[in-house]
């Protein structure tokens, strides 16, 4: 079973989170990542937290299943070896701020003289255009100025940044959603294509709701806690024991939600509708907790799962990383050191494909210019 982007070859000069998530979305999709990094240092990525053995388990995460070479691109032996690798690649993957790939000779009109039918992607805070394009930006900057994080949070609390860096992930998936199509587009036209994602693009582009709601009422989403705008009930509630969240989406589910917890609210002017129960929420969330407080989240679980109500405990991530489902799916892999002994542990990949090997482990994270020798001997054809 072949993997849909086998054969592809990938330079990835990104760092840190966002570039290389995209390329390991890439690499899980069978293109082959070679990682051009800074010699001596590398990837900002390797000192990124937890570690294990002393090298990061983050960095292992991100960057399974890649290559690494170092370079000086400031060189003329790191550029003359960037151009063989150029020559060879169908795709490159950058996460500078605008106009520093031009510094080392390798921007995107310079390169698309040179190699046409290369697929560019960039990846950076702004985007390539715009009055702040060269300002730096980190994951919490782009979720921050994009609106995600004032309307993140409980109501009337201080404005909180996602558990997941959403700022780095979103507009990642972005870049390989826009390199995927560049692909296509050059099936058809024999020419690549630049593709810009800016991570406060990707934040905006997220909040279809926010958007409309800011524009015909004129007021930005406000903090709802784990609350739905949309639908009641529809949020956390509390049991005995832990949080589940539960969702009755429509009259039918609702009144099913009621007779599954005994509750005689199915009559209830104040409830009548999904608009009434939106309106009415946080009295809706008091009674319904009136209830569920009194018994264990597995015996509520148990309940509305056999009563078709939408519902599920809050996990920790170690608790989601145990979870039948999430292992049925394959969506905990392990990394493999050299010897082909399990080192880390990493998502696996949610693109489940038909005729496409869903594997159990992945090949070890780069050493620092660990391919050195490996990439060179390609090169030369041996």
């Amino acid at each position: 079973m072949s993997q849909p982007l086998a054969g592809l070859i990938v330079l990835d000069l990104s760092h840190m989170v966002a570039g290389p998530f995209a390329t390991r979305i890439l690499a899980d999709l069978g293109a082959r990542i070679i990682k051009i990094e800074r010699p001596g240092t590398g990837d900002d990525g390797r000192a990124l937290p937890p570690f294990k053995s002393g090298k990061s388990a983050h960095f292992a995460a991100l960057n399974h299943s890649k290559a690494s070479i170092a370079l000086d691109l400031k060189s003329g032996d790191g550029q003359e070896i960037a151009a063989r690798l150029l020559a060879r690649a169908d795709i490159l993957v950058e996460a500078f701020r605008p106009g520093v790939m031009d510094k080392f000779g390798l921007g995107w009109e310079t390169l698309r003289t040179r190699h046409p039918r290369l697929i560019y992607g960039s990846l950076s805070g702004y985007g390539q255009t715009g009055p702040d394009a060269r300002r730096p930006a980190y994951d919490m900057i782009a979720e921050a100025r994009g609106g995600v994080m004032a309307e993140t949070g409980e109501r009337g609390g201080l404005p909180v940044r996602l558990g997941a860096p959403i700022g780095d992930i979103a507009a990642a998936m972005y870049l390989a959603q826009g390199i995927l199509a560049a692909l296509y587009d050059r099936e058809r036209n024999g020419q690549g294509r630049r593709v810009d994602v800016a991570m406060l693009d990707a934040q905006l582009a997220l909040q279809s709701r926010g958007v409309a709601q800011s524009a015909t009422g004129g007021r930005s989403p406000e903090p709802r806690g784990t609350r739905s705008a949309e639908i009641a009930p529809s949020e956390a509630v509390a049991t005995s024991d832990g949080r589940i969240v539960l969702a009755a989406g429509n009259d039918r589910l609702f009144e099913k939600l009621c007779t599954a917890l005994d509750l005689p609210l199915s009559d209830d002017p104040r409830f009548a509708s999904n608009a009434d129960r939106v309106e009415n929420a946080r009295l809706l969330r008091r009674l319904i907790e009136a209830i569920t407080l009194e018994k264990t989240r597995a015996h509520w679980l148990a309940r509305l799962t056999a009563a078709g109500i939408p519902c599920a405990p809050v996990q920790g991530v170690d608790e989601a990383m145990k979870d039948p489902q999430i292992l049925a799916r394959n969506m905990v892999v392990d990394v493999l050191d050299r010897n082909g002994r399990k080192a880390y542990v990493a998502p696996g990949n949610p693109i489940k494909m038909s005729g496409a090997e869903d594997r159990t482990a992945r090949s070890p994270a780069p050493d620092l210019d660990g391919n050195r020798g490996e990439i060179l001997r390609w090169l030369d054809g041996e």
